[in-house]
């Protein structure tokens, strides 16, 4: 027979076993959403420009608050307005993207995102894509090749800053805090404060979780999804998981159509 003495001793012992499961749950879940931090450092830029793991980037490329891209600063009130809309904003265009690595096709809506489409149309209208250099790409933690600085270093842009749009495109984030940006998804890239994107975004060769606060505007095609995973699969100058791509990848040529 057990007595009162045991009784207590056993569940003193079944009280700390779920204590000590308590808290390696929540160090599992610690460890999930620090990874998910780090991850989403690895696109953020300030307008127009890629924050490293140096720093970020304020909106004229000078760098600013070292590993706090949640400070960098806001464009300011003179900064150069975004391009007059000119785009149908009910019609879909296509961004057609020759490279040296092979051509890229991005399917955009301008009903879901007409801002970005018609910065990405002015932009394109005026060849400043064109011989720019894809100085990005990231193979852990997120699967992304980051493009569209002039500079070719992450610290350029257009001058201009365009407003977020379709945060919801991709459903509701979960409990870590992120959605799902599935491989093929294209999206903006921004100083992790709100309505900062400039000329600059990523395109997603893999399924990665991200916070939703970039701006999902476009899909790539089936070929141009293979050209993005060929340049990943020879991974990162040095061989670190963010950096320039090894194969070095060059725009040649950006043009955007309406379908």
């Amino acid at each position: 027979m057990v007595s009162s003495e045991q009784r207590r001793r056993q569940l003193a012992r079944e009280k700390f076993e779920r204590q000590q499961q308590r808290r390696e749950t929540a160090r599992r879940k610690a460890r999930r959403r620090n990874t998910v931090i780090a991850a989403a450092l690895a696109v953020v830029v300030a307008a127009g420009g890629a924050a490293f793991a140096t720093g970020a980037f304020s909106s004229d490329g000078k760098k600013s608050d070292a590993a706090a891209p949640s400070n960098s600063p806001s464009p300011s009130a003179s900064s150069t307005p975004e391009p007059k809309m000119a785009v149908d904003a009910k019609a879909k265009y296509d961004m057609a993207l020759k490279t040296n690595t092979g051509d890229v096709r991005i399917a955009m809506d301008a009903a879901k995102t007409p801002h970005t489409v018609n910065s990405f149309k002015y932009l394109a209208d005026k060849g400043y894509f064109n011989n720019t250099k894809c100085h990005r790409l990231t193979t852990q933690g997120i699967y992304v090749l980051q493009c569209g600085d002039p500079q070719g270093t992450g610290s350029g842009g257009p001058g201009y800053t365009i407003p977020d749009e379709n945060l919801s495109g991709l459903g509701k984030a979960g409990a870590d805090g992120t959605v799902t940006y599935p491989a093929g998804t294209v999206a903006m890239a921004n100083t992790g404060q709100a309505h900062t994107g400039g000329s600059q975004f990523f395109l997603v060769y893999k399924d990665s979780k991200l916070p939703p606060t970039y701006t999902p505007f476009g899909t790539m095609d089936a070929a141009g999804l293979k050209a993005v995973q060929d340049v990943a699969k020879e991974g990162v100058e040095g061989g670190a998981g963010d950096g320039a791509p090894k194969k070095a990848v060059t725009i040649e040529k950006a043009a955007v159509t309406k379908e």
